[in-house]
Parts: structure tokens; C-alpha cells; sequence
């Protein structure tokens, strides 16, 4: 395997500021979660799809701003959950990481077969207001970025051309991930969107021009020659959970709860949905949080 590039987006606009540009290589990400979470082929390419338009979904955001992908089709893998800020932080998870399908009809992972042909895309973001922003529409084909492109034309109203990739290697291992976000703004002729449209439509596999080295500008340049790229950032997982926050939501159960859980287990092992971080607490820890919950 070559060296690993550090994981980045870039973010960019064309055409006089009428289009505005994402790409982004999440290879570390998709794999650090793989890793965490065991997932098999296919399961790694439906996780990996998902974080990968999670992070260039989070780098639209401002501030302390984030948001939740939930994906929930009727296919093995059960839901998809990505988590992503303005920062450039990620995280996810799938409901059963073992699932692993012979190649569709083109060759390729089958990720529509393992997400489902239907189901819901809903995206939820907490901009800080009272009441969280939410969006919801349906799972059109189950390949991910089709079902991306729609989300933004329906719930967002902004016509967008969303490329997702991951390339997993014979030792299950990630070889290339990441993805591109093209976003057309009001203003653009006709003629303009088809040469668009049709730029898109003739780019390889995003996968296969990143494991060629191809940059992330370079990939935005295929389809936008006049692309100016405005920042860029990195992209890594990072999980919220910690022990403390454990014990807060142990300490929640109350003390009935708790007296049950050292009556009769003597101990409890917590394991977070996103990193598979395991917190284990023995009788005596289980008292102590006992003794918090009913001071």
C-alpha cells in the first residue's frame, strides 16, 4: 500500500461564485472505523459512503453547528448513523457491520443491495436554535450518492451532483475513500448546468483518480476548469464519548436500576454505538455511582 495522505476537504466555487465545490479524501477516517467497528466490504463501503458526505455535509455548517445522518433502509445492514461539525470531526456507526455481498452487476460492492432500495435519508442539524433543523426523503437506489443528490434537490432545494467512493482492498483493509459535493446556485443558464452535468457524467470512479494521486483540486478541476478553491481542513474521527459521560448516564438509570444492576450482574460493561469503546465497571464502581444517584 502507498503512504497515506492525511485526510482533507477543500471547498471551492466556479462559474462567478454560481457554483459552489466540496471534495474531500476520508481514506484514514473510513478506515479508523473499520477498524473500530470490524465491518466487512460492503458494510465498509455503505459506512464509508455515508462519512464521506457527512464530512462535506459538516464543512457547509458554521461554528459550534453539527448534524446527524441517519440512514434507514431495508437492507442487512440495518441503519447507517454519522455524526459531523464544522470542525471537520466525524464519527458513525452500522447496525450490523458483518455484511458483505457478492459484486453487483458492474463488478463493484453491491452497497445498494447491503443499504436497501428503501427506506429514509433523514438529516438532522442543530444550528443552535430552539428546535433542531430536520430532513427527511426517501432512499432512491441505496448506492448513497444518488440518494445524497436527492436529499439536496427535495429538502434543500439546491440542485447538487454528489460523488461517493470507497475502495477496499483483498485484506479488507481501505486502499482510497472519499467524495465530491457540486452545488449549483440561482443564476446559471441552461447551457451552463448541461456542460455541468455532462463534466460529471463523464468523470471516472472518484476512487479510481484518488488512489491514481490525483489532489483534491485537481478532481473538482475535471468537471469545474475555473474552479477557485476558497479553504481547506482536515478531516478526522473523533468520538464524544468519555468514562465521565458513562457514569452520568449510569448514575440516570436511578437507584432502583442500579441496585438491580449490582443485585444481580455484580458489574456493567458500556459499549459506545460510534468508536466500540468498551467503559467496564466492577461492583465497587457500580456502589459508588449508587451513592451519587441517591445523595
Amino acid at each position: 500500500m502507498t503512504e497515506q495522505l492525511q485526510d482533507r476537504l477543500i471547498r471551492g466555487t466556479a462559474m462567478n461564485g454560481r457554483v459552489r465545490a466540496f471534495a474531500v479524501r476520508t481514506t484514514g477516517l473510513v478506515e479508523e472505523l473499520r477498524r473500530r467497528h470490524d465491518t466487512y466490504p460492503t458494510a465498509t463501503a455503505a459506512l464509508g459512503r455515508t462519512l464521506t458526505a457527512g464530512a462535506m455535509m459538516g464543512a457547509m455548517l458554521k461554528g459550534e453547528e453539527k448534524l446527524t445522518i441517519q440512514v434507514k433502509g431495508d437492507g442487512p445492514v440495518g441503519q447507517i448513523v454519522v455524526d459531523s461539525n464544522a470542525k471537520g470531526e466525524v464519527r458513525g456507526y452500522i447496525d450490523d457491520p458483518h455484511v458483505h455481498l457478492p459484486a453487483n452487476s458492474v463488478g463493484k460492492l453491491d452497497v445498494a443491495g447491503a443499504v436497501g432500495t428503501s427506506g429514509f435519508l433523514h438529516v438532522t442539524k442543530d444550528l443552535g436554535l430552539k428546535e433542531p433543523y430536520r430532513g427527511s426523503t426517501p432512499i432512491i437506489s441505496g448506492e448513497l450518492g444518488e440518494d445524497f443528490t436527492y436529499y439536496f434537490a427535495v429538502s434543500e432545494q439546491t440542485p447538487s451532483a454528489v460523488g461517493l467512493g470507497v475502495l477496499v482492498d483483498s485484506d479488507n483493509s481501505v486502499i482510497t475513500a472519499g467524495g465530491f459535493i457540486i452545488q449549483l446556485l440561482p443564476g446559471l443558464s441552461d447551457d451552463e448546468i448541461t456542460a455541468i452535468e455532462q463534466a460529471v457524467g463523464a468523470l471516472p470512479p472518484v476512487t479510481s483518480l484518488l488512489d491514481q494521486g490525483l489532489e483534491l483540486d485537481e478532481l473538482l478541476r475535471w468537471m469545474l476548469p475555473d474552479v477557485q478553491v476558497m479553504d481547506s481542513m482536515d478531516i478526522r474521527f473523533v468520538c464524544q464519548c468519555s468514562r465521565e459521560r458513562v457514569e452520568a448516564t449510569l448514575i440516570s438509570l436511578g437507584q432502583k436500576e442500579l441496585e438491580d444492576l449490582i443485585e444481580e450482574e455484580g458489574e456493567a460493561e458500556v459499549v459506545c454505538h460510534f468508536c466500540n469503546e468498551a467503559y467496564h465497571f466492577n461492583k465497587e464502581d457500580l456502589q459508588t455511582l449508587l451513592e451519587q444517584a441517591t445523595s
